[in-house]
């Protein structure tokens, strides 16, 4: 598969050095321009206020910065980025920031405290699929104005009425929704009070490395170098996301040399890859956990709110043969919602294939009559392997499990508004800080706030009450112990099978040097890349 010059015509990149878009010989990718082949299927939005899909949240540190800021190397580390420096008050409830001087947005406007203020009270009354993460701190839209308050020219102060302290409050002013979005470039695009979430679907306005330069849905993203980014302009001129569905083609690219770096490959595409001349494999520890999830209030299968099922499930998952052999070692076998790596992770794996006690406990619910069940799944590898082999080993004890890959937007639309059967997911934390995956698992009262156990219609005020006293709780080992008694509950008796905790492995050309991936998806640098 080539790229070609009718595929990327609308980005107006057919520079001097763009020969690599014709079809024929091989050739170099441009000068100071990385060609990154990868899914970018799951885009919804562009918006940091909105967007919520793993391309998204990749290009989030590339375009927008945030207060703060995990280091890439030690994520519990916060980092002040658009601010200079931040003092805690007094009160356990606040924190003044003092924003970096001389700091713009690629418009060229300043970087003001309005456009904090801008940019918090926005997300949270735009009211998208992330906004959860700022409700953690008590705001919601008809409040959120007298907590994040402009100070002076220079400092912005946030405050929270939840039970938590400063050090919590900066994890959550770490996660991409919490981005600084410049106020003045947003509003000249508002439209019937869209806050300018509609254009942002497609372009930026942030004060990162990058700015979108053009973006066509299922074919490219585009982004052009930022020369007035805060802490410098990016050592590339610019970065095609260049959207390669087919994950053979992804490494046939790579490998020819017509795409810098690949991503989302197959176990098998990386094994071949590894050890080739000219390519670098790169395999960094990643946050992300994968799940088998039952959706109890499915308007199809009644079936799938049986807890029978969900028990009878995690015995029918092959766990290490699908780690080892199936994806050569991409993953580990992880049981519980925190990933290894996290403050209060529980590591411990219970469950293994033993299809007689699943049989058995199918038995005795009346279930073992024979059960089919729609099977939901992104249509990219791992996640279509896990699924075959997923299929294999339930079909062992009568359940007939139909796959149904999609695209990864329209995967997500389906779940989110609930209409599937069983899907099988990923799920990566948004900020360094265990209530991040504890939120979305073990909490829902069913009061609005959609979080993944919200999706699986699963309504747990007491686990829900847990949760809430963990993340209050400021005992750091007390704190540790009770998100690892949270996890226990969750793995045992929940319409959630954790299966496996991934790596994350890019192949890149051996010309392409500094980038950096760190443990949570949204820790993707390019600014310091060359090639």
């Amino acid at each position: 598969m080539k790229l070609t010059r009718a595929s990327l015509a609308f980005t107006g990149l057919l520079l001097s050095g763009a020969a690599f878009l014709t079809t024929g010989a091989q050739a170099a990718t441009p000068p100071g321009i990385l060609i990154v082949a990868q899914s970018i299927d799951d885009i919804v939005s562009l918006d940091p206020a909105e967007g919520f899909e793993l391309t998204t949240v990749q290009s989030f540190n590339s375009l927008y910065q945030r207060l703060v800021e995990s280091d890439p190397a030690d994520p519990v580390k916060l980092e002040p980025v658009v601010a200079e420096s931040y003092e805690a008050g007094a009160d356990g409830r606040s924190i003044v920031f003092k924003l970096r001087d001389g700091a713009t947005f690629a418009s060229g406007n300043p970087v003001r405290p309005e456009d904090v203020v801008f940019s918090l009270v926005r997300a949270v009354k735009l009211d998208k699929s992330p906004v959860f993460i700022l409700k953690e701190l008590g705001w919601n839209a008809e409040t959120v104005e007298q907590f994040v308050t402009k100070v002076d020219d220079s400092h912005v102060k946030v405050s929270w009425p939840a039970k938590v302290g400063p050090s919590f409050a900066l994890s959550i002013l770490s996660a991409p929704v919490a981005s600084i979005v410049d106020e003045k470039e947003a509003s000249t695009h508002v439209a019937n009070g869209d806050f300018g979430n509609g254009w942002l679907h497609n372009a930026s306005a942030g004060s990162g490395p990058f700015k979108i330069k053009a973006y066509k849905p299922h074919e490219a993203l585009v982004f052009d170098a930022n020369d007035k980014a805060i802490g410098g302009a990016p050592k590339l001129k610019g970065i095609i996301f260049k959207n390669v569905a087919d994950a053979a083609a992804r490494r046939l690219l790579v490998e020819k040399g017509d795409a810098d770096v690949a991503r989302d490959l197959g176990a098998d595409q990386v094994a071949a890859l590894t050890g080739k001349a000219g390519l670098n494999v790169l395999s960094v520890p990643s946050a992300e956990i994968d799940y088998l999830a039952f959706n109890s209030v499915s308007p199809t299968n009644s079936d799938t709110k049986n807890p029978a099922l969900w028990e009878a499930a995690r015995w029918l998952v092959d766990y290490d043969s699908i780690s080892k052999d199936l994806l050569k070692g991409q993953f580990d076998v992880h049981q519980a919602f925190l990933p290894a790596g996290f403050p209060g992770a529980y590591n411990e794996n219970p469950f293994k294939k033993d299809v007689a006690k699943a049989k058995e406990i199918l038995a005795k619910a009346g279930l073992d009559k024979g059960l089919t069940i729609k099977l939901d799944v992104i249509n990219q590898p791992p996640y279509t392997d896990i699924a075959q082999a997923l299929q294999a080993s339930f079909g062992e004890a009568g359940i007939k499990l139909e796959v149904q890959p999609a695209v990864a937007s329209q995967f997500y639309g389906k779940i989110r508004g609930r209409e599937h059967e069983a899907a099988l997911l990923f799920w990566i934390p948004d900020y360094f800080d265990a209530h991040s995956n504890a939120s979305a698992f073990a909490l829902n009262r069913d009061d609005g706030t959609k979080t993944v156990a919200w999706r699986q219609g699963w309504v747990i005020p007491e686990l829900s009450d847990k949760t809430q006293a963990a993340v209050e709780e400021t005992d750091p080992a007390k704190r540790n112990a009770d998100y690892i008694e949270i996890q226990k509950e969750v793995q045992a008796k929940s319409p959630f099978v954790v299966l496996l905790q991934a790596k994350n492995q890019l192949v890149l050309r051996d010309s392409v040097k500094g980038f950096v991936q760190g443990l949570n998806a949204d820790q993707v640098y390019y600014a310091g890349v060359t090639k």
